[in-house]
């Protein structure tokens, strides 16, 4: 069984499209139930936040499992499948293990670092097996990643990413933030980051523009603010003297057209910081008189080599030795079975032959009859103990080549003792 991941993100499908995939909890357990029937599908469970869907599913087959998972999504989009899938990103078995640790290290965030994705893949993995739809696989590679999420903000400074960021910006322009007018546009994770510095430095008016009235209500009272609806961002605009945009909306939001006639006759400097990808602000702004605009691309100039950077990197690093500790530790474990049905072979055929010996030798005595059963085991341990250790080391190979399938046809083990030894394991990592 490998594990297989289908979703759309942030990264890769318009705010529209995410709408439209936006589940509410009954909504999300349906689509769980819905997976875990699919033909060829074992386990499954699904990360569902506001700017990501994914649905994690054991499999045993995966050209069969994508179309049946993808077309899943499809239905609920509303959408053609020709126009969802280009949105779609797929990983499978290997590639799957390492983009779970990467969304729960918080690098895959939209806001690097945000310490909610760790809550909301905790959340997957409770309800799969509310559910009953997490299985040993699904589970073992869930509280594996939540550990990987936790040693990286324990051991990192992951989460001062985000406030880093909305800080440097900030300086880039201290003469026009205490006591300023500010205009916030967006209400997810980092236009909290970015309501909540502008706050503690002192802005005297702060306005929360979004598309969806409610958040942007939500946020605003958190921090006395004004909540306003996108029609009113340009006269917003006017009366401000810093716009700090971060909605990751695909397409350009505010065009230079928009923001110069938004402009007109007012003659105080406007600061101008987009902190979204891909980008919110048309570059050319810029070239507009009295008007600043403060990117990630020099921002992360100003970043590099500080200790939020560092924080990043050393989650990468992170998550690069957990994804290998954690795949050679799978393929180890894969071997184990037919490793142990080895022995356990080699235990019945020394058995048969003592026996064979107690009536060839009916006058053996005790003593010297346990001394040749010690012996023969010896001579059994060690003829089974560098091929059993080999196999372990070689399954840590890259390639195709399935040692051990290769171990459990050389010995002509029984296919059926394998499969009885997983499921034991299987059992009993349920019952633990």
């Amino acid at each position: 069984m490998s594990v297989l991941v289908v979703g759309v993100s942030h990264k890769t499908a318009p705010v529209a499209l995410l709408e439209r995939l936006a589940l509410d909890p009954d909504g999300v357990s349906k689509l769980i139930t819905d997976v875990s029937s699919s033909a060829h599908v074992t386990e499954a469970t699904v990360i569902a936040t506001c700017n990501r869907l994914e649905i994690y599913a054991d499999v045993d087959r995966f050209h069969g499992s994508v179309e049946e998972v993808s077309r899943l999504l499809v239905d609920r989009a509303g959408d053609s499948t020709d126009a969802l899938v280009p949105h779609l990103y797929v990983h499978y078995d290997d590639g799957a293990v390492s983009h779970l640790f990467s969304v729960a290290s918080g690098l895959d965030s939209m806001v690097v670092g945000e310490g909610q994705i760790l809550g909301q893949t905790r959340e997957a993995l409770r309800l799969g097996q509310e559910l009953g739809t997490v299985g040993s696989a699904l589970n073992v590679l869930f509280q594996q990643a939540l550990r990987v999420g936790k040693r990286s903000r324990a051991e990192t400074d992951i989460d001062r990413a985000a406030p880093s960021l909305v800080g440097a910006a900030l300086d880039r322009i201290p003469d026009v933030v205490g006591g300023r007018r500010v205009v916030v546009v967006g209400a997810g994770a980092m236009a909290s980051l970015a309501v909540a510095t502008v706050s503690r430095r002192g802005a005297a008016d702060i306005a929360v523009v979004n598309r969806t009235s409610g958040n942007a209500e939500r946020l605003a009272s958190e921090y006395a603010a004004r909540s306003l609806p996108l029609p009113a961002l340009a006269q917003a605009i006017r009366q401000a003297d810093i716009v700090i945009s971060c909605t990751g909306a695909a397409g350009v939001l505010i065009t230079r057209e928009a923001l110069a006639q938004a402009r007109v006759g007012v003659e105080s400097p406007l600061a101008v910081i987009d902190l979204a990808l891909p980008h919110d602000v048309e570059p050319d702004v810029a070239t507009l008189p009295g008007v600043t605009l403060v990117g990630l691309a020099s921002l992360a100039e100003d970043l590099r080599g500080s200790d939020a950077a560092r924080g990043v990197e050393g989650v990468r690093d992170i998550v690069a030795q957990e994804i290998s500790a954690f795949l050679a530790a799978r393929r180890q474990a894969s071997v184990t079975p037919t490793v142990v049905a080895l022995r356990s072979m080699a235990t019945s055929v020394v058995d048969a032959e003592m026996e064979r010996l107690a009536t060839r030798l009916p006058d053996l005595d005790e003593g010297t009859r346990s001394e040749v059963l010690q012996t023969v085991r010896r001579v059994a341990d060690k003829l089974l103990h560098e091929p059993t250790v080999r196999v372990k080391e070689l399954a840590n190979e890259a390639g195709a080549v399935s040692y051990a399938a290769a171990l459990a046809e050389l010995f002509a083990l029984d296919p059926e003792a394998v499969d009885a030894v997983t499921r034991a394991a299987v059992a009993e990592e349920g019952r633990s």
